[in-house]
């Protein structure tokens, strides 16, 4: 096949499928006698499943993929797959636990945002970031994003936080980590400390949603991946 005759199958410009194998998206085209590029079922199925990875995985990640098999360094390719399955895992087991919290609120199994525990003694940012597993930096950055506003001690002039500020902190990590941006985060700690995490409940669910269909595409990109390792093992492998 020609470029043209590639670029055609996949729906990409010519131009495009010379930049992909430059970039080592495919494996190294054969010249003709008259020095163009000839391509064939190995660069379509390459070119097919490189789509799919980009996808499913982003640009970088699906270039560092199909670079790897193609230097016959499949474990380096393995590892960022599974990195990305493990990425979609953490977060999602993030989200299920926003949205049992969120579900607990509104059917009353949970008396306030705030939760039960109670502190012996206000905590201060240290103390805070180490329960949350998060930096002192993001912390501050959202005190200034008006996200959480600690009370300060009278002498120190420390930041410390009380139970309601850690609760609402509680919340916000896990948004964050859910996929959240800072104004989506505004709105639902609004609703819920105004009692109406309806629509809160609704983004979280809809977040799950999207994590199951980018699982999806991982999975159909990961099959077609080996599927073009399996055809092509002596080159890839």
């Amino acid at each position: 096949m020609r470029p043209i005759d590639l670029a055609r199958k996949v729906g990409l410009s010519t131009q495009a499928v010379r930049n992909y194998e430059q970039l080592g998206f495919l494996p190294p085209s054969p010249r003709s006698i008259y020095g163009y590029r000839l391509y064939g079922p190995q660069h379509l199925q390459a070119l097919h499943t490189a789509c799919l990875l980009r996808g499913a995985f982003g640009w970088q990640h699906a270039l560092q993929i199909m670079r790897a098999v193609h230097s016959t360094n499949l474990a380096v390719a393995l590892a960022i797959i599974d990195e990305r399955h493990a990425t979609i895992h953490h977060n999602r087991v993030e989200l299920e636990e926003t949205v049992k919290m969120l579900r607990d609120l509104l059917d009353g199994s949970a008396d306030t945002l705030y939760g039960s525990k109670k502190l012996t003694r206000p905590l201060t940012i240290g103390e805070v970031a180490k329960r949350l597993g998060v930096q002192n930096s993001a912390i501050r950055f959202w005190e200034e994003q008006g996200l959480v506003q600690p009370f300060r001690d009278k002498e120190s002039r420390y930041r410390l936080y009380g139970e309601k500020q850690l609760a609402k902190l509680q919340v916000l990590v896990l948004l964050r980590k859910g996929g959240y941006g800072i104004e989506a985060v505004k709105s639902v700690l609004t609703q819920l400390e105004t009692g109406s995490p309806e629509h809160a409940l609704k983004a979280a669910e809809e977040r799950l949603q999207e994590l199951s269909a980018i699982s999806k595409r991982c999975m159909q990109a990961t099959s077609a991946l080996w599927a073009y390792i399996e055809q092509y093992g002596s080159d890839v492998e």
